[in-house]
């Protein structure tokens, strides 16, 4: 139980007081003061209720981020102006930084110190990264050549204008770190932004919410509105007041948004699922290679869209990899995040708990040898970290998005059959590949269907690097110079002079 560990004195009154949400400048309970109950993962002990808000709710929030954005003068605040409250509200993330990880190890049950040091760090690092292209968005100045009018002078420019108010829906992962890859680049814009955050996950984006109002932002400039993803965020997808919508998640739940979001011709970025390859070549030293496929599918309890969930072992390797990722996953420790001798924490919900095991269950029923793990553990909805072997290419297993930590793994012979059985999948978010031989790695690299590739590494993101897939795994891209592209709407200008 959390009461059990020690809680740093801000996180216990963020838990104790009334938990309301974040509409224009007011703090509120909701139109019709529901509240739905949040539970510890580690536990599944109740942890705080907040409340449920409704279409109603969606709409007010909406309405204040227009007027943030068209009446009053945020969306023509000086870039200077956005930047610093940016780099402030960065030095406040700073400043609650173990506030932070400690309310995302409670919600989500992921480890404090591994939120602290990722989650939470990668967040401020956005958000200045961000704050520094405040200032330095610009336009592009053209000379037309009009063959019509032969006589006449023009100037022409393509000016890049803030697209407007954003609804942001973000998955409960890594619920913080979601949420500011979206709020981030809307801010730096000139955007104003209504955020969801998931059902199971929103502490930490009222925290965000909190902190914004302390950094000086205009009332109405970031909302957050929480509740059920079907009526909440269904009502901020299909809102018609929404300039553009940005949405981690499921590639199911990704479409029906997308679909909604076209009624009104709201631009969309759509970041989802994934079932990534990780590709070991036999140069690769086989330690080595099983300690960076152990990290690539066990980090955050494999909760993770781009988690290296597929192996490709070259076949000289393959049985040693197998016996060392074995002996890493058999002495991993689970427990409470909160722990700090804790490898892994829980799932995030009985109801992941129940689909991860189903899957392994699958495998058992279609003749898979379960190498290791393969069992759930209570109290709290924990499932040992599993490899599996002895499946095809065609199997669900191979072919799904699991989203736990379950590692399938196959053999190949040769490079093409490797890059054959990467791509041979609906996603295409991410891929790692293992090896010292560079010429042969870049050979490979264009032939990844993925977003991101990376080499002796995985899951590696850094703010300069744009994060989306190929195929089913999304549109657009998060983080980066791209980022920036998908806040914005270019205007061409022509005058005749």
């Amino acid at each position: 139980m959390a009461d059990a560990f020690a809680l740093l004195p801000k996180t216990r009154e963020f838990l104790d007081r009334p938990s309301t949400m974040l509409i224009g400048e007011q703090w509120s309970a909701g139109e019709q003061g529901q509240t739905m109950a949040l539970l510890n993962p580690a536990t599944g002990n109740h942890l705080i209720d907040v409340p449920r808000g409704t279409q109603h709710d969606v709409d007010r929030a909406v309405q204040q981020a227009r007027h943030a954005f068209d009446q009053s003068s945020w969306s023509t605040t000086r870039p200077r102006e956005r930047q610093n409250l940016l780099l402030k509200l960065a030095d406040l993330l700073e400043r609650d930084a173990d506030v932070l990880a400690e309310l995302e190890c409670l919600n989500n049950g992921k480890s404090v110190q591994m939120a602290r040091a990722v989650d939470i760090q990668l967040c401020i690092d956005f958000f200045r990264y961000m704050a520094g292209w405040a200032t330095k968005i610009h336009g592009t100045v053209v000379s037309p050549s009009l063959p019509l009018m032969p006589d006449d002078q023009f100037h022409g420019y393509i000016a890049r204008e803030p697209v407007g108010v954003v609804g942001a829906i973000v998955a409960w992962n890594f619920p913080l770190l979601l949420a500011c890859w979206k709020v981030g680049p809307a801010l730096a814009t000139g955007c104003t932004v209504v955020l969801k955050p998931a059902d199971e996950t929103p502490l930490t984006a009222l925290k965000l919410a909190e902190l914004a109002l302390e950094a000086g932002y205009p009332p109405g400039v970031l909302n957050v509105i929480t509740g059920i993803g079907a009526e909440v965020g269904a009502a901020l997808a299909a809102h018609p007041d929404i300039d553009k919508l940005t949405f981690t998640g499921s590639t199911a739940v990704g479409k029906l948004i997308g679909k909604a979001a076209m009624d009104s011709m709201t631009r969309v970025t759509l970041e989802l699922g994934g079932k990534s390859p990780t590709i070991v070549l036999d140069d690769m030293d086989p330690v080595e290679a099983a300690i960076g496929a152990a990290n690539a599918i066990f980090f955050n309890q494999g909760q993770v869209c781009s988690a290296g969930s597929r192996l490709y072992v070259q076949r000289k390797q393959y049985d040693r990899v197998m016996a060392e990722i074995s002996n890493i996953a058999n002495n991993m420790k689970l427990g409470n995040g909160l722990d700090s001798s804790v490898d892994m924490g829980p799932l995030i919900s009985a109801k992941q708990q129940a689909r991860v095991s189903g899957y392994i269950d699958m495998g058992r029923e279609l003749g898979a040898d379960i190498a290791c793990g393969g069992t759930a553990e209570g109290p709290g909805f924990f499932v040992r970290p599993t490899l599996i072997t002895g499946l095809d290419q065609a199997s669900p297993l191979v072919q799904e998005e699991i989203f736990g930590p379950v590692l399938v793994a196959q053999p190949f012979d040769d490079i093409e059959d490797a890059v054959r059985m990467a791509n041979d999948n609906p996603y295409g978010l991410g891929a790692s590949i293992w090896s010292n031989n560079l010429k042969q790695v870049h050979r490979m690299i264009p032939r990844i269907k993925a977003g991101s590739v990376w080499v002796n590494c995985h899951t590696a993101l850094d703010p300069t690097l744009p994060f989306g897939g190929h195929k089913m795994s999304g549109v657009g891209r998060e983080m980066g110079e791209a980022a920036i592209e998908y806040y914005t709407e270019r205007k061409s200008v022509l005058i005749r002079i």
